[in-house]
């Protein structure tokens, strides 16, 4: 499965780990996906989003719907 959000677009960023003695190491932060049930034009569908997109959703609309895209 791809680790990007439908809904907002994000995916994987990398950057570097540093140690206490400032030793770099690349690795990736990840975006918080999670399945979440949203009505969409009448039908309850299971979508993976991320946590972010889930509360802007539900903060506007007030309820677990989301607009057709």
């Amino acid at each position: 499965m791809s680790k990007v959000c439908p809904i907002t677009g994000k995916g994987p960023v990398s950057g570097n780990n540093r140690s206490h003695s400032l030793r770099a190491t690349r690795r990736r932060w990840n975006v918080n996906l999670q399945k979440y049930k949203v009505e969409i034009n009448g039908k309850v569908v299971t979508i993976r989003m991320s946590a972010r997109a889930y509360r802007t959703l539900t903060k506007t609309t007030g309820k677990k719907e989301a607009a057709a895209e």
